[in-house]
């Protein structure tokens, strides 16, 4: 079975971190989320996948010179203007030349899904397309699927006012499609698979739906990128934080390690620890991650937080809900407060408060 990832967007919604990083090479937990996503394609029967590129695609070829991940032959398709998700997927398949059932896979959604399961459902029905759904509490900001008992798809309805939503069952971004469905797309232009492709689908009665209560979550915003660090590492999905992570309780309750760490701290709780990491006595981390080479001096406060590779957090400063981009330096005595977002290799002057900020190099 081969995939189609869809890796394409600027991930303006977590800015400053994607001005240096594509949103799917930031780390949860310590892995870059789109190996996350390729390990639970291959986990289902995935061996090739074409990721879909449009933004700083020299990241994702750099990181992965073998052209391997989890197994998976990767390919690259690198999208000469910006062609929206259909014509990204038309772009990318037919650049590897893909002419039988394929997956296609947003690479900023984390899912548990049994996409074994969804390609079994797929062929069991005959359909062209198949789309997995997820329920949401408020479904108005995404595309909502309203089936009928078999589960073809009766209407697809993309962003619907909250007044006028027929369910909670929205698209959760994963899709089994037949090759014909390349056909509809038109080349070389702007083509929303939502709008132009899945409408067309339902007027030809050839698009199917199954939902699923499973883990799911877009980690597309501050805070749920913050949330899939910590359905992780508190336990929520059942799994180790990390593949290489060893739970060791004599750091502290809950607290897991990547190598060898130097935690002269009493106070760490429910948290991870990168390799190389330091955390001086005195200082207080709980439900956080610290990624690999950061530093959290003495008497600082780390609080339901992800502090990137290399940050550090000097005395007495205090990082609440938030995320430090890579090589940042949190000065003394400085407060950041709940989703605020710091760019990589920020330094923030000794007393400084962020309120829910945003804070890019150069500011």
């Amino acid at each position: 079975m081969r995939a189609v990832v869809l890796v394409g967007g600027e991930g303006t919604r977590l800015r400053p971190l994607t001005l240096t990083t594509p949103k799917q090479m930031l780390p949860i937990v310590e892995h870059p989320m789109i190996e996350r996503v390729l390990g639970h394609l291959a986990a289902h029967g995935v061996d090739e996948a074409v990721l879909s590129l449009g933004y700083r695609p020299d990241a994702f070829i750099n990181a992965y010179p073998d052209g391997t991940v989890a197994g998976i032959r990767l390919s690259y398709a690198v999208e000469p203007t910006p062609l929206d998700t259909a014509g990204a997927i038309r772009f990318a398949a037919d650049h590897v030349g893909i002419d039988d059932t394929f997956l296609v896979v947003n690479g900023d959604v984390l899912t548990d899904l049994d996409i074994s399961a969804l390609i079994a459902f797929h062929r069991e029905h005959g359909s062209e397309a198949t789309i997995s759904l997820t329920p949401v509490d408020d479904p108005s900001a995404f595309g909502v699927v309203p089936t009928d008992p078999d589960g073809r798809v009766q209407a697809f309805i993309e962003k619907p006012p909250r007044d006028e939503i027929p369910t909670n069952l929205i698209n959760a971004g994963t899709y089994v499609l037949e090759p014909t469905v390349l056909g509809r797309i038109p080349e070389g232009r702007r083509v929303s698979i939502e709008r132009e492709t899945f409408p067309q689908l339902v007027e030809a009665g050839s698009l199917y739906a199954q939902g699923s209560e499973v883990y799911w979550i877009d980690t597309g915003t501050p805070d749920a990128y913050l949330r899939a660090n910590a359905d992780l590492l508190l336990g929520r999905r059942n799994i180790p934080p990390a593949p290489d992570a060893v739970e060791d309780g004599s750091l502290g309750e809950g607290v897991w390690r990547i190598g060898e760490v130097d935690v002269a701290s009493i106070s760490v709780t429910r948290s991870l620890v990168g390799k190389g990491t330091m955390i001086d006595a005195g200082a207080v981390v709980d439900s956080s991650v610290v990624g690999h080479g950061a530093v959290i001096e003495e008497g600082a406060s780390v609080l339901g937080s992800v502090l990137l590779p290399g940050a550090r957090v000097a005395a007495k400063a205090t990082v609440e809900g938030s995320i430090i981009g890579p090589d940042a330096t949190i000065g003394q005595r400085c407060v950041i407060q709940p989703l605020s977002v710091i760019g990589a290799g920020v330094v923030t002057a000794s007393g400084t408060v962020v309120d829910g900020g945003r804070v890019p190099a150069g500011v």
